[in-house]
């Protein structure tokens, strides 16, 4: 039987250096020693003790790989192999990357495994401090604060980067999810739902392609520019009833999805307007040849309308929400939105929510005192 060693680990001194070093064994006995980067002997000793504990826990590879890995290496890596097409749509790796270049200023030098909770709220509240800065010929031009919407995208992409570490066992846990937003974000994330009225009058004002594109996405639930807006005519089937998406932001999205009448009527009138050619929303203003944008159009139709702004993309949460409310259960709702993670349908179950809080606005308190006449709908 080996005998049991005196000591766990210890601390010492190396000729000619002022740092304290740590010696102690990992669990199959093999010996390590390194610096602690500390002058103090009571922080080298808290360094060491958090190196005992995560050797029991067996997670201290994991400490380890993370010490040595800075900050700056980490988003270089995340950006080229988990951000990029395929795997995410071009324009969220343009966000993922323009959020980076904040990050990374102030988190380069730092080593992945010292994140804290507290230096992320230090970084997000001195980022709603700033103003947004434009360069121009004669210099600079500092405009307003940062929007909170802003600086909660930069949190965002952290958070997701952070967790695809604690995936690959470079962290132990996520910092971000001990951190609290410094100020409340009004209507983020809250999709706004369009009524059958609100649709009618969009529908009404809009373009004739708009307002196929409004019936389309209403009734299908597709991405508006990664699949809608360059579909081309043969993924059309209007003999099936249904339309083939080969390329979509997960790989659940690529699938064969059906249509119903209404949105078989606009796929019709759709392929009637786009005359010869091979995209079903051509554009000769683009080099693709298909539609890139809506949004100018969306925003004169809404205005035309009367209809307060909303993104063209929560059409897609109205298509949700009245599958939802139609009685289909949660996890069909989930697979007609061609989704991987259930998570995603939190923000439609808000709408729910709102349609529920309407049906209670329509309870009857006097119910019981109608009279003798009153039905309680019971057999007798």
């Amino acid at each position: 039987m080996a005998r049991p060693k005196k000591n766990d680990g210890v601390v010492y001194k190396r000729k000619g250096t002022k740092v304290w070093w740590m010696r102690y064994s990992d669990k199959s006995g093999a010996r390590h020693s390194e610096s602690t980067g500390k002058e103090d002997w009571q922080e080298a000793q808290s360094v060491l003790r958090k190196r005992l504990e995560a050797r029991d826990q067996n997670i201290l590879e994991v400490v380890r790989k993370g010490e040595r890995l800075l900050f700056r290496e980490w988003a270089e890596f995340f950006l080229q192999n988990y951000s990029q097409p395929p795997l995410r749509a071009a324009k969220t790796h343009a966000a993922n990357g323009r959020a980076m270049k904040h990050l990374t200023a102030s988190f380069a030098s730092q080593a992945l495994s010292t994140l804290s909770a507290d230096s992320i709220e230090l970084y997000l509240r001195s980022r709603l401090k700033q103003r947004v800065c434009r360069q121009s010929l004669a210099g600079p031009i500092h405009l307003g604060l940062i929007k909170p919407t802003t600086v909660h995208q930069e949190f965002r992409v952290l958070r997701r980067a952070l967790n695809v570490a604690v995936r690959k066992k470079l962290l132990v846990a996520n910092p971000c999810m001990a951190v609290e937003f410094p100020v409340a974000v009004k209507g983020l994330f809250k999709p706004h739902y369009v009524t059958w009225s609100e649709q009618q009058q969009i529908e009404f004002r809009a373009p004739a392609y708009l307002a196929n594109v409004v019936r389309i996405i209403t009734e299908t639930g597709l991405r508006v520019y990664q699949e809608l807006a360059c579909m081309r005519k043969d993924q059309v089937d209007l003999a099936n009833a249904v339309i083939w998406i080969p390329d979509s932001k997960t790989p659940s999205g690529i699938a064969e999805v059906p249509l119903t009448e209404y949105a078989h009527r606009a796929f019709q009138s759709q392929l009637l307007l786009a005359g010869e050619g091979l995209w079903l929303f051509p554009s000769d203003e683009n080099p693709t040849g298909h539609q890139k944008t809506f949004k100018t159009a969306w925003q004169a139709t809404l205005r035309r309308a009367g209809i307060p702004y909303f993104r063209i993309y929560d059409l897609r949460s109205t298509y949700a929400t009245r599958l939802s409310a139609g009685g289909v259960a949660d996890e069909w709702v989930i697979q007609l939105l061609r989704q991987t993670d259930a998570k995603v349908f939190k923000k439609y179950s808000q709408m729910k929510l709102q349609m529920k809080r309407k049906a209670l606005l329509k309870i009857n308190r006097q119910a019981s005192e109608l009279g003798a006449g009153f039905d309680t709908g019971r057999p007798n």
